[in-house]
């Protein structure tokens, strides 16, 4: 069978972050980095994320995030559903959790719904079902923005503070590897967005690349704690069950409010995948830093499978949504 033959079939394929983090994820299982090792990839990881985030800052245009803002009617409750309505989602589903699942995973399912929006999958799935591109990759790219100042205290106030340093280190922290990087990307953003732009498919799987060191090392911590023994099959079951059903909610919350808001079916689209998808791009990253190495695998464990079932998800709802059926 052809590779596109395949991705058409099989719609998880069409996305190689998919591979990356299956790779990594095995490469942690099978030869983790410990004790000087993971040092070093620890290192190596946060000066990723620093070029991760000084891309992102030159590649989203000063003009894309103005135009957003001006459109508070969209941007203003998908802030608050993506922010809001999913902490709270992942709050209930952590309580669920707790009782079955170890600690850092129930908290893990918080830290999923403080995070940001997914640009790439979003704007695509935006594209296949015939909704409104331009608002998906504003709406989306703002997110992410926003995400970068506010997922982590968001994360702490409603209870996920616990599960890693969430105090003035870690804001020191965040503030260096992630903010800084950005807004040295905005003003450097003029001299060579044009550059950058001529090497777009580079640019993406250095990105891939980066996102799959974090999990990597995130990975490695978990297993070096003991992340096989503290499973059992019907544990898995039940994390894939939550994270399924959180995804399921998260769908059906942001296409009714989408609707109860009025607006348009081709916003309500948008809307509906850039509030119910969740960035690993993001999370993976930050988890390294808020959490270290030995809590943050535990606790990034629920985004994992829920960026996966987003995908397998999104391509078939996207395709019933371009025929105009709800």
């Amino acid at each position: 069978m052809s590779q596109p033959a395949a991705a058409s079939r099989f719609p998880i394929l069409r996305d190689p972050m998919i591979a990356v983090l299956v790779v990594a994820t095995a490469l942690a299982l099978v030869l983790p980095a410990a004790g000087e090792a993971r040092a070093t990839a620890t290192n190596v990881s946060n000066g990723g994320i620093f070029i991760l985030f000084l891309v992102n800052g030159i590649r989203i245009r000063r003009s894309e995030i103005a135009r957003g803002l001006a459109n508070w009617r969209y941007f203003g409750p998908l802030t608050l559903f993506v922010f809001g309505g999913m902490t709270l989602i992942g709050l209930g589903f952590a309580r669920l959790a707790a009782p079955i699942l170890p600690p850092l995973v129930a908290v893990g399912f918080i830290y999923l719904g403080s995070l940001p929006s997914t640009v790439q999958s979003a704007t695509s799935y935006t594209s296949l079902a015939r909704g409104n591109v331009a608002l998906a990759v504003v709406g989306a790219a703002l997110i992410n923005i926003t995400g970068v100042f506010v997922s982590a205290p968001i994360f702490a106030a409603v209870g996920g503070g616990a599960a890693g340093e969430i105090g003035s280190d870690a804001i020191v922290r965040i503030g260096l590897i992630l903010i800084l990087p950005f807004v040295l990307g905005q003003v450097l953003q003029d001299r060579v967005i044009d550059r950058l732009a001529a090497h777009r498919e580079s640019i993406a799987w250095l990105d891939r690349a980066i996102i799959g060191i974090a999990v990597y090392v995130a990975f490695s911590g978990a297993v070096e704690q003991g992340l096989a023994t503290m499973f059992a099959p019907q544990d898995w079951l039940a994390l894939i069950g939550l994270v399924l059903a959180m995804l399921g909610v998260a769908v059906a919350c942001a296409w009714g409010l989408a609707g109860i808001i009025g607006l348009p079916r081709p916003d309500r689209i948008a809307f509906l995948f850039a509030g119910s998808q969740k960035s690993v791009a993001t999370g993976a990253p930050l988890a390294a830093i808020l959490f270290g190495a030995t809590n943050a695998g535990f606790v990034i464990a629920p985004l994992l499978l829920y960026h996966l079932a987003q995908l397998v998800l999104a391509a078939p709802l996207a395709q019933r949504l371009a025929s105009g059926t709800d």
